[in-house]
């Protein structure tokens, strides 16, 4: 399912789940807890396509020794609204509410997903401020501004009155982590109330920024890169290429691209951050991808389930070569019938952003649960939040 940082929305018909809003209201909620019909809510089930074809439904969850009760996701959907203005409204339509299934539903295993609709940059504002026309950059910041206006709005009364003081994961993709990033730099790297709640902030695909060769610096002061899973109030974050990006890429290189989204400008002594899902620690790992049955064709008529996973079909692994740092997703499989080969839809300098968080779902579901547990062990004693309708 193609979601990126410029996209284009996918084509199953939900109904609205949200409404124009004016500034100073409550937020709109594109997924909120107990919600109806709420898209981070969507059925989980999934069958496994192994080598040959071979299908297994699974069972059970990720979770095991935490509630999802007792923690908040706060997620931030990537581009894909196509209204015509610079910015968008508050309208919940079917592309925010598929890449809120797509891309935020499985981690609701984990967590209490909100989502709210925020006054994101479109796609063609997007790509108008990423052109080298005359007055770009102004376009890029103007809109950003907007959006960013938007969300923090949406956050500030998230945490006055729906997160109580529970802990808190963030999760963005694209403009998502960009707006995160920024958030994260300007409204909790120096608080330390929020800084003691973090569990993890997931950013793929926003090109946060650290000095090269460390793990914390640069945009973050206190929040450093996870290097193993017991970490906590750390970041995740890659974008996922199938070789070195591109001089001209839009991810995976300082001080251009989506960099620009979130005001990282620097282009020397820098370098993009890039933690692999599947071995936070370093080195290469199998890779265990999620997608929805309903974008991978060949199997529609097969499998009876929303999800599909294809296990020990691509590994990963961190790069940094030729002023690039990526997370490089390798091929370890024959192909066979039902199992699909990812490809660089939107160009060699988007790699496979498309697909940044579906490559690595379940390895990222299964992070934040050891993340919770380790949080849990570092801050015991209850935890406390409102009730939601």
């Amino acid at each position: 399912m193609a979601f990126a940082l410029v996209a284009t929305s996918c084509s199953s018909a939900h109904p609205s789940t949200g409404s124009a809003a004016a500034a100073g209201v409550s937020p709109v909620w594109l997924c909120r807890p107990g919600a109806p019909a709420d898209p981070c809510a969507s059925s989980r089930s999934t069958t496994e396509v192994q080598a040959g074809g071979v299908q297994k439904l699974l069972g059970g969850s990720a979770q095991s020794t935490t509630d999802a009760t007792e923690f908040d996701c706060f997620y931030v959907y990537p581009t894909v609204s196509a209204q015509k203005t610079a910015n968008s409204n508050l309208t919940a339509q079917t592309a925010e509410i598929d890449v809120a299934i797509d891309q935020a539903s499985q981690f609701s295993q984990v967590c209490r997903v909100w989502a709210p609709m925020y006054r994101q940059a479109t796609a063609s504002s997007i790509a108008t401020g990423l052109s080298s026309e005359k007055g770009a950059a102004a376009i890029l910041k103007t809109t950003f501004d907007v959006a960013y206006e938007s969300l923090v709005s949406s956050w500030t009364s998230f945490l006055a009155h729906d997160a109580g003081t529970r802990p808190l994961i963030l999760i963005g993709h694209s403009q998502g982590s960009a707006l995160l990033i920024h958030l994260v730099a300007s409204r909790i790297d120096h608080d330390p109330s929020l800084l003691k709640r973090l569990v993890v902030a997931i950013l793929p695909g926003g090109n946060l920024q650290v000095p090269s060769g460390l793990t914390v610096g640069a945009t973050f002061t206190h929040v450093p890169l996870c290097t193993r899973p017991s970490e906590i109030a750390c970041a995740i974050a890659y974008s996922t290429f199938p070789s070195q990006p591109p001089l001209t890429s839009i991810f995976g290189r300082t001080g251009q691209g989506v960099s620009l989204q979130s005001g990282q400008t620097a282009r020397h002594g820098e370098q993009v951050a890039c933690v692999n899902p599947a071995a936070l620690g370093g080195g290469t790992a199998s890779l265990n991808p999620y997608f929805l049955t309903a974008t991978q064709d060949h199997l529609a008529r097969s499998v009876n389930t929303p999800w599909v996973t294809y296990p020990n079909l691509y590994s990963a692994s961190c790069e940094d070569e030729g002023g690039a740092s990526w997370l490089q997703v390798t091929d370890v499989a024959q192909q066979g019938a039902g199992r699909p080969v990812v490809t660089e839809t939107l160009g060699p300098d988007w790699g496979y952003h498309a697909n940044d968080i579906n490559l690595t779902l379940g390895n990222l579901v299964h992070d934040v649960h050891d993340e919770e547990a380790a949080w849990l062990e570092q801050h015991r004693g209850p935890l406390s939040g409102p009730a939601t309708s």
